[in-house]
């Protein structure tokens, strides 16, 4: 089985992802890689120093971005497929209609 000619161009950008999301993840790995002793309480969040809390808005955006453009990598791929087909479909049709005349 042959590969299409987009193919190493989606493998490269899937590989360009996974790197730059593994870059951006292995950041807070270092932060969050201190062990800190167990509370025994529960504490406010207005008590709790700023560089102990973690904001949730960045990381919920950069997962919302994330599968976004996994969704529309794969919307875009089968796109690419499904007008291969129709093309190869358009030239059996043809093909067809000129073995019967």
């Amino acid at each position: 089985m042959t590969r299409p000619s987009w193919f190493p161009r989606m493998t490269a950008g899937v590989v360009l992802i996974l790197v730059v999301s593994t870059m951006m993840g292995g950041a807070s790995l270092d932060a969050s890689s201190q062990i800190q002793p167990a509370q025994d309480e529960f504490v406010p969040l207005e008590q709790v120093p700023p560089e102990d809390q973690l904001p949730a808005a960045p990381l919920l955006v950069g997962a919302y971005i994330l599968i976004w453009l996994a969704v529309l990598a794969y919307v875009w791929s089968i796109w690419r497929r499904m007008m291969t087909v129709e093309r190869e479909l358009a030239i059996l049709a043809k093909s067809c209609e000129d073995q019967q005349v």
